[in-house]
């Protein structure tokens, strides 16, 4: 394996939590969340090069993430086969505690019932993401990220307890 795949492994592996609530995000189903986290990881390879450290890891990753999500399941041709470089699995998490994880199930379940871009305000300010991230991602002034999230708050809010 070179240095730059190394380097990228790494990478991967060191968010694949953003992966993961991505692909969790935009699927309704278990192996189309794997297929999707394959997916990305796939085009975050393809792009690796172009990164040119203009902004921050994350933020990159999450753009490539988020549009590949938005659009891969529109098409409706297969995706390429993966080779060995991108032998990433999709892991499985086991939670103790059952009534958090009941509670994150409601929380994916109701942003789920979100549009597109909504679930990308959602997710990354879940992350702890500043706004001024959040707004670079999806092309949006940093105040209409922040109005957005607010509005979003009380809506998450209500479809919570409608759906608790």
């Amino acid at each position: 394996m070179s240095i730059k795949e190394k380097v990228f492994s790494q990478l991967i592996k060191d968010n694949q939590g953003l992966i993961i609530k991505v692909s969790r995000l935009y699927t309704n189903s278990l192996e189309d969340e794997q297929d999707l986290f394959q997916e990305i990881v796939l085009q975050l390879w393809r792009s690796y090069d172009t990164f040119k450290g203009n902004s921050k890891i994350s933020t990159w990753m999450y753009r490539v993430a988020l549009n590949t999500a938005i659009t891969l399941f529109r098409k409706k041709t297969k995706s390429p086969q993966t080779d060995e470089l991108m032998d990433f699995h999709y892991p499985d998490f086991i939670e103790d505690d059952d009534e958090k994880q009941q509670q994150i199930s409601l929380l994916y379940k109701v942003v789920k019932m979100l549009p597109n871009v909504e679930r990308a305000i959602v997710m990354m300010y879940l992350d702890d993401l500043p706004y001024r991230d959040i707004s670079e991602n999806l092309g949006i002034t940093e105040v209409n990220a922040r109005v957005k999230m607010n509005r979003l708050k009380k809506t998450l809010k209500e479809l919570m307890e409608k759906h608790a």
